[in-house]
């Protein structure tokens, strides 16, 4: 908290020097103050916070008054011109006649968007006569309210409001730079009243702007709040005390003043002289009271120095005041409050000029690397520009089409779409059953029913077990039935090739599906990854439309890529409808494999039980008594008697196990070749078909893009940039995009003004 002033400061006190003005302030100081009113000008308050006084306060708490009696001038009272822009005002004590410089400071522009750098207007010549400051910041305020309007027709023109004023509030401010030998050194803005309702021809929504116009203030923790209170009114139910605790809420930068002290009913003087005690709502840098003249005295012309002689004088006849303790009487009067403000605010300067330099380098850095993020703008030479552009996408491209190590990857993302095809072809496998139909007690429906599974020697080769669903199972009948209606002119046991050839022909013919099926998904898959590519490099020339036009262009090139495909792969299925193999051994092992497990699972269907008997059979088994049954004793017997025949007549070294061989050949074994050659080729052809399509979409649609740089051609014939129009075809291209354009406008207007001010830190030191 600061001390309280050992006494009230005399009227030639101030008019010898206040604040900084005073004499025992170095003339380092008073630069200080300069430097930052000039940081003010550059618009820099936007990215990093300032060093300021703002004076707020309910709407008639005195707030013009004081504003008044500090700065020396009028303000605008008249109706429907009260305070409704932020009022800058920056006082200099100075040896040269008085004089005041009005200007206009706009941070928006007339929509209300924010400029990249302030805008400073002089307004009007410099004022060398005091009663003249009121007209001039009323037709400022006037300018700053219509910003669609020519500031000089305000300047010029009749002294009278618009009819209708573009807005009622803005955050643009009006500047006034005074200064004169009875002026103190000390800046502040006075920022309009808050206000609880509306009148004529005002918006309900005002009350909010102007609440926030004066948060944007107020909540920087480097803004001294200065809080006009009246005494007429009720402590509680002013606004701005409530505001300001919500910014404040430990009073650390708030300096209160208490106005209209003159109006406070008698017998109520002690709620109000406990703020100054600082007994209550204490701040760190405590109350003020001020007494400013009353509407009749300003009637009457009363001059600034009879106004601070009146205020001098109430205080000292004033039992209420006059009566404080000794330590209390620095804290009445114009020149106490103005003096303590200068010093507030020069220390606070103090302090954070090192803090200033260290924020504008961190944000100059940002700004830099922001703007060295962005897209680099185009080159004046458009056609090479775009020439590069497309090598660099060219390469690119062909890196992907190639295969990078990433598992997003374009090769892939593909990888898995060749492996459903793959299984899908696979899935195609003929069901051959060696049986008569569907086995007693299963249901053709069930999978696995009958007990058929996967032959053993596949399990290494296949991911996963084949389909064994029972619905597509072809069974032993059904092939003989097909062999024997097929049969013309051949010899007995002997049945035509056509029955091989149409059962390959029909399983190859389901081919068509799956295959089609990864044309089109692995079409799909390159169409969008060539798309974001071509976003990845062209995206920022989207405004010209060189971003659609280099993906049609591919997408063009893509379709026709993909016509030669089709064809090749058609090709390559219609190669599958005539059975033929140069791979003999491969189809040869497949084919006695498929027959030996065809015929084992025949031989368990047709003579299972007799086979199984043989081979629980043991030759040692004679004594009735160690036989698990009498049946099983006979069976045994009579196994024992045949061997021992067999063995009379010659036919020695004969086993059980041998016996099945004397039964006679299956019928059924022409079918069962059958059935092992169509599924040992399909082993053969559906390998080599699972294979030569992926390579062929490879070789022709993916690799086939920019094979023999081709792409490069492509692209330049489709752009039309080569003939008579093509300098303005690669302007056309290389349009920006808004959002850049102007990111990169606000990120170099802030560079410029965050090097304004870092020159200006600089040339404090010099």
């Amino acid at each position: 908290m600061l001390p309280a002033s050992s006494s009230v400061v005399a009227l030639s006190e101030v008019n010898g020097g206040v604040g900084l003005s005073d004499p025992v302030h170095s003339a380092g100081r008073r630069k200080m103050l300069d430097l930052v009113n000039r940081l003010h000008s550059t618009g820099v308050q936007r990215d990093i916070d300032l060093p300021m006084i703002a004076v707020i306060g309910s709407q008639s708490a005195g707030k013009s008054s004081l504003i008044e009696s500090i700065s020396g001038i009028t303000l605008p009272r008249a109706s429907g011109t009260c305070t409704r822009c932020p009022t800058e005002c920056r006082l200099s004590s100075s040896s040269e006649p008085w004089g005041c410089i009005v200007s206009l400071r706009f941070t928006t522009d007339k929509i209300g968007q924010p400029l990249g750098q302030a805008r400073n207007e002089r307004f009007g010549e410099p004022i060398l006569i005091k009663a003249d400051v009121e007209e001039r910041i009323r037709r400022a305020q006037r300018a700053i309210l219509n910003p669609s309007v020519d500031a000089r027709q305000f300047l010029e023109g009749d002294d009278v409001d618009p009819e209708d004023r573009e807005l009622t509030f803005s955050i643009n401010c009006v500047c006034l730079e005074i200064s004169g030998s009875d002026v103190a050194d000390l800046s502040f803005v006075d920022l309009p009243g808050l206000i609880a309702s509306v009148g004529t021809g005002g918006s309900a929504g005002d009350i909010d702007l102007v609440k926030n116009l004066v948060t944007t203030y107020i909540a920087k923790p480097s803004c001294i709040i200065l809080l006009t209170v009246a005494c007429e009114t009720d402590f509680e139910n002013q606004g701005a005390h409530h505001l300001t605790k919500q910014h404040d809420p430990d009073g650390k930068r708030t300096v209160g003043v208490l106005t209209k002290p003159d109006r406070i009913p008698r017998g109520e003087e002690s709620r109000w002289t406990r703020f100054i005690k600082n007994e209550y709502e204490a701040l760190d840098n405590g109350w003020f009271t001020v007494k400013q003249p009353d509407s009749l005295a300003l009637a009457a012309g009363i001059t600034w120095v009879e106004a601070r002689q009146t205020e001098r004088q109430f205080f000292e006849s004033t039992e209420s005041w006059a009566e404080l303790e000794y330590e209390f009487q620095g804290r009445l009067g114009t020149a106490n409050l103005t003096r303590c403000l200068s010093n507030i605010l020069t220390d606070l300067i103090a302090k954070r000029l090192p803090e200033l330099q260290e924020e504008l380098q961190i944000l100059l850095q940002k700004t830099e690397d922001s703007l060295r993020q962005l897209p680099k703008p185009p080159s004046t030479d458009t056609f090479a520009e775009i020439l590069h552009l497309i090598s660099e996408f060219c390469r690119d491209l062909d890196k992907h089409l190639e295969g990078t190590p990433g598992e997003n990857g374009l090769l892939q993302v593909m990888n898995p779409l060749k492996e459903k095809f793959r299984a899908a072809v696979r899935d195609t496998a003929p069901d051959f059953r060696p049986y008569k139909g569907p086995k007693d007690g299963f249901d053709g429906d069930t999978p696995s029913g009958d007990g058929w599974s996967m032959p053993s020697f596949l399990s290494h080769e296949e991911e996963s077990a084949v389909n064994l669903d029972s619905s597509h199972a072809i069974y032993i009948n059904q092939v003989m039935d097909r062999a024997r209606k097929a049969v013309t002119r051949e010899l007995p046991d002997h049945y035509p090739f056509v029955v091989y050839q149409d059962y390959i022909t029909s399983i190859t013919a389901k081919w068509h599906i799956p295959m089609r099926i990864l044309f089109d998904s692995l079409q799909k898959v390159l169409n969008n990854y060539v798309k974001q590519l071509v976003a990845k490099h062209f995206s920022i020339f989207a405004q010209g439309g060189l971003q659609h036009t280099v993906h049609q262009i591919m997408v063009e090139h893509i379709k026709a890529c993909c016509e030669a495909t089709a064809s090749r792969i058609s090709w390559l299925l219609e190669l599958e409808s005539r059975p033929a193999t140069m791979n003999g051994h491969y189809y040869t092992d497949y084919r006695d494999k498929f027959l030996a497990f065809y015929r084992a699972h025949r031989e368990s269907d047709e003579n299972g039980s007799f086979v199984d008997k043989l081979r629980r059979y043991k030759p040692c088994t004679t004594n009735p008594r160690r036989a698990t049954s009498p049946t099983e004793y006979q069976y045994q017997e009579s196994i024992s008697k045949v061997l021992s025949g067999l063995n009379e007549i010659g036919m020695s070294g004969i086993v059980a196990t041998d016996l099945p061989k004397l039964l006679p050949s299956d019928p059924y074994e022409p079918a069962l070749k059958i059935m092992a050659t169509v599924r040992a080729y399909f082993q053969v052809a559906y390998k080599r078909f699972v294979d030569y399509v992926p390579m062929a979409i490879d070789h022709e649609l993916v690799l086939g893009l920019s094979r023999d740089g081709s792409l490069e051609n492509v692209l330049l014939k489709g752009l039309g940039i080569t003939g008579a129009e093509g300098q303005r075809r690669c302007q056309e291209f290389l349009q920006e995009p808004r959002d850049v354009v102007k990111r990169r406008q606000e990120l170099q207007k802030r560079w410029e003004r965050l090097e304004t001010a870092r020159k200006e830190l600089m040339d404090l030191w010099l």
